[in-house]
């Protein structure tokens, strides 16, 4: 299955993909179509089906900036393609995506809480459930599968296992959903999309090195390397 973002070359310096107009359209439309299938952008693009081998198809990672040769034409510049796509502009392909590294909260340097630390562990606490459905529904309708998947698979591939091991071993298995909803929020902080909950408070505590957790009782915030406990609030106290 292809996946975001995908484009094709011809082998003489063009490459080829999907932009947000069309995508847009697609998604107003409710189209089958997948901007992100490479038979569908040379199938859009008017290419025959029987010349659509001779162009080469690649796969590349915006925010890891991993690149991968799909299938590639043994004649063709691989390496022109991974530059083409590391120099992209990709407002043009997905305008509300928004590229910037992602953010191990606990590779920041350890800082002291304070009061806006306190406040947005309140603000978060009275959110509610439903976290992760909640993002997941807007980006789908906003950006569709194929983007909001790869945001949600680089996010979690880079910090959120680590995270969730992390606090899981410092605290109890209890805390999971807790933990889990803290990435989620991390992981809308990556589109310039309207979402139904403020997830404001959960991503500025990430950015600075903190991660909450949560275990019925106790909202407890994570900080360092060994995801140490820097804070606890009781809000039924």
């Amino acid at each position: 299955m292809c996946k975001f973002f995908s484009f094709v070359g011809d082998g003489y310096g063009n490459f080829h993909a999907i932009g947000w107009e069309t995508r847009k359209k697609w998604i107003q439309e409710k189209s089958d179509n997948s901007p992100d299938s490479h038979t569908q952008i040379l199938t859009t693009m008017g290419v025959p089906p029987r010349m659509q081998d001779r162009w080469s198809k690649y796969e590349y990672n915006p925010l890891t900036r991993e690149f991968a040769v799909d299938e590639p034409v043994e004649t063709h510049d691989h390496e022109a393609a991974e530059r083409w796509a590391n120099g992209l502009d990709y407002k043009r392909v997905v305008e509300p995506l928004i590229i910037k590294p992602i953010i191990h909260p606990f590779n920041i340097k350890p800082i002291l809480i304070a009061e806006i630390d306190k406040k947005n562990l309140q603000r978060w606490d009275s959110i509610g459930d439903s976290i992760g459905d909640s993002i997941g529904d807007s980006v789908r309708d906003s950006v569709r599968d194929s983007v909001g998947d790869s945001v949600r698979d680089s996010v979690r591939a880079s910090v959120g296992a680590s995270v969730g091991a992390s606090v899981g071993d410092s605290v109890r298995a209890s805390v999971w959903a807790s933990v889990r909803a803290s990435v989620w929020a991390y992981v809308s902080s990556f589109f310039d999309i309207r979402y139904k909950y403020d997830f404001g408070p959960a991503i500025q505590l990430w950015e600075r090195g903190f991660v909450p957790s949560y275990d019925g009782k106790i909202w407890r915030l994570h900080s360092a390397p060994d995801a140490r406990v820097v804070y606890e609030w009781n809000p039924h106290a």
